[in-house]
């Protein structure tokens, strides 16, 4: 018994649990869990606690990133086709639908049946500024910026915009800008999809 607890204590059994353990060692740890179960409920334990560890640790990925990156790859793709690069208007108090016609009404800037939550197609794009047109089904994550200033445009649908606590409630033409180091979730509270202009300029 003395020997089975030494063994134990060793630390083979957290090397062999976190797949760093040699062949050698793999074949001892495994002899040894066949031949005494208090070796074999040492490893579930350990199993088990660093699940636990790694869930409690882990953190879900941004869901933003994804329809960022592919409208980035699409935007790249019709500017090698031959689209030419456009600035469209910085948005203000005073900007209105008809500012976007030019872009909202080009059959390529459509939203597919598939989407998920959130879908952008770029219209514009330099280093001091990037313009969207955005679809959002449900809500945004929780986001603060610190170098840029985010602002909408809400084309189609309703949305809450929730800056810190404070909701602002956006119909269409209706216009907002995110204050600097501002917590805010943006919800969509109508049947359809929030279609808006999103624009982020550099601080």
């Amino acid at each position: 018994m003395e020997n089975i607890e030494s063994f134990i204590q060793s630390g083979i059994l957290e090397i062999y649990v976190l797949g760093m353990a040699s062949a050698e060692e793999v074949r001892q740890v495994e002899d040894m869990s066949f031949a005494h179960k208090e070796v074999k409920r040492k490893i579930e334990e350990i199993s088990e606690t660093l699940k636990t560890y790694a869930e409690s640790y882990s953190k879900a990925p941004n869901p933003t990133i994804k329809p960022l990156i592919l409208a980035s790859i699409d935007y790249e793709e019709r500017l090698k086709s031959g689209e030419q690069p456009v600035f469209p208007p910085i948005l203000s108090n005073n900007s209105t639908i008809e500012d976007y016609r030019e872009w909202t009404s080009r059959k390529d800037m459509v939203l597919p049946d598939d989407f998920n939550d959130i879908y952008l197609k770029i219209i514009g794009y330099t280093p001091q500024s990037s313009t969207a047109i955005a679809w959002l089904k449900s809500e945004t994550p929780y986001e603060v910026h610190t170098n840029e200033h985010e602002k909408f445009l809400v084309l189609e649908g309703t949305c809450d915009i929730d800056i810190d606590g404070t909701i602002h409630s956006l119909i269409p033409g209706d216009y907002l800008s995110i204050p600097l180091h501002a917590g805010h979730v943006v919800r969509v509270t109508s049947h359809i999809p929030c279609k808006l202009i999103l624009q982020r300029v550099a601080a």
